[in-house]
């Protein structure tokens, strides 16, 4: 395809061409027509006579021979510098004499200009996928939240008032051990689809393999409410979702179930970022007199996030993405 400021597109270089070369006008006049200039019109006419109608297509601008550009083998020295040792552009353009500049734009060619582009265990650059359609992939895990006291945590009333708070919720429901105050804890089950980031969760008791299977059951209904059908789903190695409950309710559901590596919580990456944003923009983004009055905040929270809220990955609201299902449009 032509570039933007062409003044001619390869339809129009072909009339131009045949005027000259079948019709045999000349070069002045033809350019004339087209609004062009006699060098570019016997360009053309050149091309044509050379190469025939194929001729008149764009050429790729990459020259055909870079004297200059960076030996192959340099630019592995300057990668296996920056993967294994993490060295910045002047370090290494230092370390093998080369210009800061130089260094700079062979990381960025390589995507491994910035740090957190490279994964801290392995140097390797990180590689990010997204499956095909909404329920080709799901992922589940579970994120604690410790329960507000009723007045409100040590996050908006200060350490010390938190205190009291804590103690005195603890001795109204009679959950003070051994003189320590425990007020419990909430347990986020989460489930969001790989694709289309929308997300679903609930607020339980517990982390148990009959929690989680139920949250894995009512999220795959909730997800075929919008036309999803869950196919795969994504856990860590959590002592629920290694049982055979979970693997017997995934038969059921028909879904394949896939854990990640042993300490290696990049695979399940996206949900770990879930969870960043559920502190941020629910957990702990206001003040919450109480914790049923923050679990009432729950259900609005999600909403927001799933038809609202910009999602960068996605670049719209994550239920955008349910609107294109595979079947949709067939």
């Amino acid at each position: 395809m032509s570039h933007a400021n062409a003044a001619l597109t390869p339809r129009a270089r072909l009339r131009l061409a045949k005027l000259i070369v079948e019709e045999h006008w000349s070069a002045t006049v033809a350019a004339k027509m087209f609004m062009t200039s006699p060098p570019t019109a016997r360009k053309w006419a050149v091309r044509f006579r050379v190469e025939g109608a194929a001729g008149m297509l764009d050429r790729s601008s990459r020259p055909r021979s870079m004297p200059t550009k960076t030996p192959p083998e340099l630019v592995k020295r300057i990668v296996k510098a920056r993967w294994r040792r993490r060295l910045g552009p002047a370090q290494i353009a230092a370390e093998l004499g080369l210009p800061t500049s130089t260094v700079h734009a062979v990381l960025v060619r390589a995507r491994i200009n910035r740090l957190s582009h490279i994964d801290r265990v392995t140097g390797e650059p990180i590689r990010r996928y997204e499956h095909p359609h909404p329920g080709s992939m799901i992922h589940v895990d579970v994120t604690k939240f410790g329960s507000i006291p009723d007045g409100g945590g040590w996050r908006f009333v200060g350490k010390q008032q938190g205190d009291k708070h804590k103690a005195t919720t603890a001795l109204r429901t009679g959950r003070t051990s051994k003189g320590h105050p425990n007020i419990g804890t909430a347990f986020v089950h989460t489930v969001i689809d790989d694709y289309s980031r929308v997300a679903y969760a609930e607020i339980c008791a517990d982390e148990k393999a009959v929690t989680a299977i139920g949250v894995l059951e009512r999220a795959a209904a909730w997800f075929a409410d919008r036309g999803v059908t869950v196919e795969r789903v994504l856990s860590d190695n959590g002592s629920a979702y290694r049982s055979y409950a979970w693997r017997d309710a995934c038969t059921l559901l028909g879904v394949r179930h896939k854990r990640t590596r042993p300490y290696r919580p990049q695979t399940n990456g996206k949900i770990e970022r879930f969870h960043r944003t559920l502190a941020d923009g629910w957990a702990y983004a206001r003040f919450y007199g109480s914790e049923s009055e923050r679990r009432a905040a729950l259900p609005a929270w999600l909403h927001t996030y799933n038809h609202h809220r910009h999602h960068s990955a996605v670049g719209a609201a994550p239920i955008s993405r349910l609107n294109n299902l595979p079947g949709h449009h067939t």
